[in-house]
């Protein structure tokens, strides 16, 4: 009689090594593959966005004495950046030029930073991007700011409304033409005499460069007679200047009072992070309730920072601020948030606000706070701090919520002595959300340090509601803000988030993907 041979028995288990690289795949990454690409509603005004943001995005160090180029824009661009900063100054042989006034800085060309925006504004996503000019030219280099915009950039330049008419709302994120510029000016049609682009708006003081090259910080008056002197002939911005302004037309702000009862859709107003905290403790709004009349409002680091540090901007999202810039070339727990807050959505840099920061009618009362313990499980192969052969980090991992005032919170793990290679923690860690739409979730390994401050290693930061449930990878970049594959951060399954996903522990295996 004929034998049967029997096939191998399928027992749909995993080895280690099938784990390993289950783990190490786009399946197991912490975030929500879904969010990954554009899964929100495209089809609102601008305005009911957080939009990525970059403040002096010229500058590659401090703003001192550091190096202007047009790399940094496209590092910006390359980033996800949706709104770019170009300060507009004087230069010789009739061409602007774009640079940190009154100071060190070195200087590029306006037009070799408008051919960057043709180049590579769109290469990593196709959404809009803002040009917030800051002019400091007179007429005659305005008109050469004009045509170089309109010769380069030709039908990707949005030089009027799309109906024609005045705009009673902004656009939504899928108009055409994709670039819109943002400065001073009118109703489109109308001449901005007395107007200033840019900086000599602005109510905080920045540094001035003396004629016997000392920098100082003068009073808002002096500082206001400056601006006044250094650029009389721009007191006057040009028509053709004025009428590109159709959407984003930069206005200064009297109260918020009035800009709530008579700001017109096309009209932005910007605030020093001093001055919106300001507003934030007198009222608790600067963009929040705003928002449902149609018009941005952005918010900048103040001048004096001469290492071009910045603020947080949780506390601006939680308000509902739109354009929240921050110096993109300076790494830190800043950057790493708006990292975080840009992730998703196809890091197409915008993300469509909570419902309760977009209309006026939709109430928001939470009753009760959401439960979680998220559980950290392991590590692996954590780098080395420095060249000594026998320097081992003793690692442990800090999970930080940021969001609104109650939920702003960190909690960490034990450190454990000597072991970068396979820690485990095994620990779980509780905590309570109230507002889950606005928080960002913080993974941070540091080297714990009995005599000094601890070193970091690596941290990776994305939304609440974008956290994936299980056992899933997160990648720590190293340094503050880049990608990196050099240590990758395992979650594991933790207990449930009430009505909303679940993360689990943290640890690190293999070369996870930041």
């Amino acid at each position: 009689a004929a034998t049967r041979t029997r096939g191998p028995v399928q027992h749909n288990r995993m080895m280690l090594d099938g784990f390993m690289m289950y783990l190490l795949s786009a399946a197991g990454d912490i975030l929500n593959r879904e969010h990954t690409n554009v899964y929100q509603d495209m089809s609102q005004p601008l305005c009911h966005y957080f939009i990525s943001t970059s403040h002096n995005t010229y500058l590659t160090d401090n703003q001192i004495g550091g190096t202007s180029s047009t790399e940094a824009y496209i590092r910006a661009f390359m980033e996800g950046c949706r709104c770019v900063e170009l300060d507009c100054w004087e230069g010789s042989n009739g061409e602007p030029v774009i640079y940190h006034g009154h100071t060190l800085t070195s200087k590029i060309l306006f037009r070799d930073v408008i051919e960057i925006i043709r180049d590579y504004a769109f290469k990593h996503s196709s959404y809009p991007v803002i040009l917030s000019l800051e002019n400091h030219c007179g007429l005659e280099q305005q008109v050469t700011m004009v045509r170089h915009m309109k010769a380069i950039l030709g039908d990707m330049l949005l030089t009027q409304t799309l109906d024609g008419q005045v705009p009673k709302e902004l656009p939504s994120p899928e108009v055409s033409p994709p670039v819109i510029p943002m400065g001073g000016g009118g109703i489109p049609g109308q001449h901005s005499k007395g107007l200033l682009w840019g900086d000599a708006q602005r109510g905080d003081p920045e540094p001035q460069l003396s004629a016997d090259g000392w920098l100082s910080w003068g009073s808002r008056a002096a500082h206001r007679c400056v601006c006044s002197r250094q650029v009389k002939d721009a007191a006057q911005i040009c028509q053709e200047l004025s009428d590109l302004a159709v959407y984003c037309q930069a206005v200064p702000f009297q109260s918020l009072e009035q800009a709530l009862g008579s700001q017109q859709a096309c009209q932005m107003s910007s605030f020093s992070e001093r001055k919106a905290r300001k507003l934030l403790k007198e009222s608790g709004k600067v963009g929040g309730r705003a928002d449902t009349t149609g018009f941005f409002s952005r918010i900048y680091p103040l001048g004096l920072k001469m290492n071009s540090s910045n603020y947080n901007p949780q506390e601006m999202w939680n308000a509902g601020c739109q354009l929240v810039a921050l110096n993109f070339q300076t790494p830190g727990c800043e950057m790493d948030l708006n990292h975080g807050r840009f992730l998703v959505n196809g890091r197409c840099g915008y993300v469509l606000k909570p419902s309760f920061l977009r209309s006026l009618q939709a109430s928001f009362d939470p009753e009760s706070g959401r439960g979680a313990g998220p559980r950290v499980i392991t590590a692996q192969q954590l780098p080395k701090l420095n060249s000594k052969k026998s320097s081992i980090v003793d690692p442990f991992v800090r999970v930080e919520i940021h969001g609104v005032r109650a939920d702003s919170v960190s909690k960490q793990t034990e450190y454990k002595l000597n072991n970068g290679f396979n820690p485990r923690w095994e620990e779980t860690l509780s905590f309570q959300l109230w507002v889950p739409e606005l928080a960002l979730v913080r993974f941070v390994v540091e080297d714990y340090d009995t005599t000094s401050c601890n070193d970091f290693v690596g941290q990776f930061t994305l939304p609440f509601t974008s956290l994936r449930e299980g056992g899933c990878l997160a990648g720590a970049g190293q340094p503050h803000g880049a990608e990196s594959t050099a240590v990758p951060i395992l979650p594991a399954r933790g207990q449930h988030w009430q009505e909303a996903p679940c993360t689990g522990g943290v640890g690190a295996a293999g070369a996870g993907a930041a």
